[in-house]
């Protein structure tokens, strides 16, 4: 083990359900982990927007090292820790997500009735549907993506799809109080998230080599959460690079670090 101590930041309804699920995913006891709680949570407004906790679980320094079994998750190379981004974080949501859950129409339907109602009440017509997307990796949840589709919906998007980004983060405070779980849910409009995915991963490969050509670590642009976790997945298997995520919402930026 390196100087570095293992930490793993967990969120969940109440802070005993995040240390639980911390400890659980660590394999540990509660004496091998120091506890730290950044969020005891808290509740929203008319209902909504509750805030779970978040904890930091550090595993406590040992003698013989080679005793305390670290998950394979934790050793992954870009990673960072859970936190969704209402949700999530998402970015915490980003590379080290729960097992996938199996896919049902229940959750889609929620999730599209849910879109479709905000729209409609910003008065907004639209075409919506709902799928599930594949999973990123093998350890990775399976995300719902929303389409909307009409016409002239820029307006939806807004600035730095600042517009889409609201409406995506109030759609999963609904819908996850809805089904009583976290998903990891994706509203585009007119494709442009797949658009700007594409661009982001353009974007990626560039400054990594940019990086490695300089030997200077590379600091992109603040983005959300799930556009952070794009750069992570689109660099990970890069040998010449590491990436981590610095600095607070809403100005957290991806650092590209050449090896």
């Amino acid at each position: 083990m390196n100087d570095k101590r293992t930490n793993l930041e967990i969120i969940a309804p109440t802070v005993e359900e995040a240390i639980e699920k911390g400890l659980n995913d660590l394999g540990l006891a509660r004496e091998s982990v120091d506890i730290e709680i950044l969020d005891e949570g808290g509740k929203g407004f008319f209902g909504l927007g509750n805030r779970q906790a978040r904890v930091r679980l550090t595993i406590k320094s040992a003698h013989d090292e080679s005793e305390v079994a670290i998950p394979e998750a934790e050793s992954t190379k870009t990673q960072e820790t859970l936190v969704p981004e209402p949700m999530i974080e998402e970015d915490k949501q980003d590379l080290d997500e729960e097992p996938p859950f199996l896919g049902d129409d229940y959750v889609l339907d929620i999730a599209r009735d849910v879109v479709s109602e905000l729209l409609e009440k910003m008065k907004v017509r639209a075409t919506v549907t709902s799928e599930y997307l594949p999973a990123s990796d093998a350890r990775s949840r399976v995300p719902v993506r929303v389409n909307v589709h009409g016409d002239d919906l820029s307006y939806l998007i807004g600035r730095q799809a600042e517009t889409l980004n609201a409406l995506q983060y109030i759609s999963s405070l609904i819908i996850n109080k809805e089904i009583g779980r976290s998903i990891l849910l994706i509203v585009d409009v007119e494709g442009y998230r797949t658009r700007r995915e594409n661009q982001l991963r353009q974007l990626a490969r560039r400054m990594a080599d940019q990086a490695v050509s300089t030997g200077r670590r590379q600091v992109l642009e603040p983005m959300p959460a799930n556009e952070r976790r794009i750069v992570h997945i689109e660099l990970r298997e890069n040998q010449d690079v590491t990436t981590e995520s610095i600095g607070e919402d809403p100005r957290r930026k991806v650092t590209i670090i050449p090896q």
